[in-house]
């Protein structure tokens, strides 16, 4: 179990960097330079340079969020790290906690689909979202390191979806579009760059989650994790403006 459980580690850091290094070249580096390119420029380079760089993008998010759910069905329901309580079994509310994590993505998808569509709205309910989860995960009995894994779990399931099921299908139709010389459609642009942003601003703190759940320093259990994703989308909303700011020769 010791040996599956290093194996499955260096796998899911491996993949993560592949995803997550794309996921920062697409929105730190790329969307500052295709602006500069002209029309015939688009239909020659992107058509070449974005199924490569989507088929690494794509499989790794599938990799990492494999290994990543191995993982804490090893370590943590296996190990028997779950709760507070060392005699503790699962509770029908614990269970549910579980579900939410990997179920609650169609609730942020219907969500990001509609009201929290804007960016400042996006913010302050996904922050009070992730306020009352965590809550609920103390509530169930969760130990700290297990708090903070799902809600890393939470936010990488959110990721991985958006990468197959919103990104890819909406990067298809723009690129067939540029290779054709068309105008990609206005939606499809707008969609896998909004969930392509959310992306971003969940990989900061999903990071940390990943870290904090090897260690209990943190104070302040569930607020304290809430008030590090608060950090995580300052210092991305940070990484953003200074994106903006680096030009080419």
């Amino acid at each position: 179990m010791e040996a599956l459980q290093g194996i499955f580690r260096w796998a899911h850091v491996v993949a993560g960097i592949l995803w997550i290094g794309l996921l920062y070249f697409f929105n730190f580096v790329n969307s500052g330079f295709a602006p500069t390119m002209d029309g015939e420029t688009k239909k020659k380079v992107v058509p070449e340079l974005m199924p490569r760089a989507l088929y690494w993008f794509r499989w790794g998010a599938a990799y990492t969020w494999i290994t990543g759910v191995l993982l804490v069905l090893m370590v943590f329901y296996h190990g028997g790290i779950m709760f507070d309580d060392l005699g503790a079994t699962w509770s029908t509310f614990a269970i549910i906690m579980v579900a939410v994590t990997f179920l609650g993505v169609f609730v942020y998808d219907l969500l990001a689909s509609t009201v929290m569509k804007p960016l400042n709205i996006a913010f302050g309910a996904g922050l009070a979202l992730v306020l009352v989860v965590l809550v609920f995960y103390s509530q169930a009995g969760f130990t700290y390191r297990a708090m903070a894994i799902h809600l890393g779990a939470l936010f990488g399931t959110n990721m991985a979806f958006n990468v197959w099921f919103r990104i890819w299908p909406a990067q298809q139709r723009i690129i067939t579009a540029t290779k054709n010389g068309e105008a990609p459609n206005a939606d499809d642009v707008a969609l896998a760059g909004l969930r392509s942003r959310h992306n971003t601003y969940m990989s900061v703190p999903l990071v940390f989650t990943m870290l904090n759940a090897h260690m209990t320093w943190l104070p302040g259990g569930p607020f304290g994790l809430a008030v590090v994703v608060l950090i995580g989308w300052g210092v991305t909303y940070w990484l953003y403006s200074k994106a903006a700011t680096v030009k080419g020769f």
